[in-house]
């Protein structure tokens, strides 16, 4: 591996010393390796690197191909983004889990065999998860604790998958699943559907993320999801169920988020509802599909980003997070508003803006394949996404109302780390061929072309004109919506009482059993035994002892030393095997 530097171990390895820096140095430490990792992507060739053998299977550490190189550009690119959103901060344990984590999914985007895959995966889930723990107080580490059971549990069901796969096909290196959909194709689709918040997997996701810190919800945005989709892309292509489920996904996501009043839990249901374009892309199968599912979740990651950090921004400097609370702060952070508006413009597939020259080919491909109602079914979806992310959720965060609240721009390292990716949002939407070059296939794609751009502003401004025809109808409510976690957090209630009831008094009943029958009797037979061993077994040994000892000392006392009694001794001996010689010889 001589000519390739791994970038997971650039941030794994990168993570330790961290703690032991301090004030500039730290902060230039912090921003060195994501740089060396956009270096080490930018300069890597493709090929296969860390092939070994492991308990009798073909291990590969790295493949990198074309899919695995774009997903390693825009994850080491946000990482250089998200550290410089989190200068501020002077703990170094977020940035300590942040480096892991991103570490986590570049091992998963360039893992070979399912084995290297797995680890990274629950290196991911582990590092994530400290990201909403460290928010601290109640809520927050319950949801943490929430988020890390589900992705044990679907980590326990992809292993379950890539155990029984390994022995089917008789290998573990990673690649497209052939043949029939068996159970451990099964299980291993499943666990990868769990990352990408397929619903109903999906309320881990809308838990957890406004939960987390403000800085941590940054980074958990944009690389779960989207290594999700990645391993979806690599394995999965074609699969005739993502389809469904992605078109579904994409207005599962802008229904529930018609009922988020918390600005970044809507936000996060926008990540299930753009997601889904993804999915869908990757089911559909087809080159311009994967091309649009693998350029929309290069461009997601950094508008949903933007987004987030806007978001936080808020967050940071009001301490509050939920629409009814906010309202005009346009006056006293200008440039959080327009940086925020960009990304808005992005996710909306507004025209010279990254969406649009991305989200636009998945629908494009779904109309090649004669898919109308998945179309119709996006479009719909592109258009609710406008709605709350492009007009609600600005509109009574940074306008509407004014709460009086006392707000400044956030601290220049997040206004910075904004900018970052809002250029990088415009630079995509004008200049899309970088973007293109990078992708799996040759694209034949043109997004603006006439009718394409007419039909994206008619759809955005109609969208607009309804907005401001039923305003008060879409003021928010301080209400909490139920998804699917309400199952799990109900059966989580239920397993305590089953183990706080009956199986705490069936262990009681139990142990009293234990405690008036059973032990008094292994007591006895216990004492019963050591009777035995002392006045039997070590009698016998103790006889044959003293037995040995009182032979030891009579052959001690035959020896005088005198020549003469050997001599006796020896002639008596041999007149006796005489005798015996003789007496058996009759």
């Amino acid at each position: 591996m001589t000519d390739f530097v791994h970038p997971a171990l650039l941030f794994i390895l990168g993570a330790l010393p961290i703690p032991f820096l301090k004030g500039s140095i730290r902060k230039a430490y912090l921003l060195l390796i994501p740089a060396l990792a956009i270096l080490a992507v930018f300069t890597m060739q493709p090929g296969s690197y860390g092939a070994a053998r492991f308990i009798g299977q073909e291990i590969l550490i790295a493949k990198v191909d074309r899919l695995s190189i774009v997903f390693a550009t825009v994850f080491t690119i946000m990482a250089l983004i998200g550290m410089v959103y989190a200068l501020h901060l002077t703990r170094a344990g977020q940035h300590v889990a942040a480096f892991v984590y991103v570490g986590s999914a570049l091992g998963v985007v360039f893992a070979g065999d399912y084995l290297t895959l797995y680890l990274f995966w629950e290196g991911m889930a582990f590092a994530s998860a400290y990201l909403v723990f460290a928010q601290g107080g109640g809520q927050a580490i319950r949801a943490g604790f929430r988020y890390l059971m589900v992705h044990i549990t679907g980590g326990v069901v992809l292993l379950g998958g890539i155990v029984l796969h390994g022995l089917a096909s008789g290998s573990l290196l990673f690649g497209p699943i052939e043949g029939g959909m068996g159970v451990a194709v099964y299980l291993i689709l499943a666990g990868f559907m769990l990352n990408a918040a397929v619903p109903p997997l999906n309320a881990w996701l809308t838990d957890a993320y406004p939960e987390a810190t403000v800085t941590g919800a940054v980074f958990m945005s944009a690389f779960t999801t989207k290594t999700a989709v990645y391993v979806l892309a690599r394995a999965f292509p074609g699969t005739e169920l993502l389809v469904w489920l992605g078109a579904v996904m994409a207005l599962y996501g802008v229904v529930y988020a018609v009922l988020e009043n918390d600005c970044r839990r809507l936000l996060a249901y926008h990540i299930v509802s753009q997601v889904g374009y993804m999915v869908a892309g990757v089911g559909i199968g087809t080159e311009m599909a994967v091309n649009g599912a693998t350029s929309h979740a290069f461009a997601h990651i950094l508008y949903k980003a933007l987004l987030f950090m806007g978001a936080g921004a808020v967050i940071y400097v009001t301490g509050r997070r939920k629409l009814t609370e906010l309202g005009g702060l346009y006056r006293t952070m200008p440039l959080t508003v327009a940086l925020y508006m960009i990304g808005a413009f992005a996710i909306s597939a507004f025209p010279f803006f990254s969406g649009f020259v991305t989200k636009s080919m998945v629908v494009a491909a779904a109309g090649q394949d004669h898919r109308a109602l998945v179309v119709l079914m996006l479009t719909m979806a592109s258009s609710g996404t406008f709605l709350h992310t492009g007009l609600k959720l600005p509109y009574y965060m940074f306008f509407g109302t004014d709460r009086k609240l006392e707000a400044q721009e956030p601290p220049r390292n997040m206004l910075v780390a904004m900018a970052m990716a809002a250029v990088l949002c415009i630079a995509i939407g004008v200049f899309p061929q970088p973007l293109y070059a990078l992708l799996p296939y040759p694209v034949d794609f043109e997004p603006y072309t006439g009718v394409h751009v007419t039909e994206s502003l008619g759809i955005l401004m109609f969208t607009a004109l309804g907005f401001v025809l039923f305003l008060r109808a879409l003021d928010p409510e301080n209400t909490i919506s139920l998804d699917t976690d309400w199952f799990y957090r109900k059966g989580a209630r239920l397993f305590m009482w089953v183990a706080e009831r009956p199986l705490a008094s069936y262990e009681k009943a139990v142990s009293d059993l234990s405690e008036t029958a059973a032990l008094p009797f292994l007591h006895r037979t216990a004492r019963a035994g050591l009777r035995t061993d002392l006045n039997g077994v070590d009698a016998v040994v103790n006889g044959i002892a003293r037995s040995i000892l009182h032979g030891g000392g009579v052959l001690r006392r035959l020896q005088t030393g005198v020549v003469t009694h050997y001599a006796l001794a020896m002639i008596a001996g041999v007149i006796a095997v005489i005798a015996v010689f003789a007496v058996v010889w009759q």
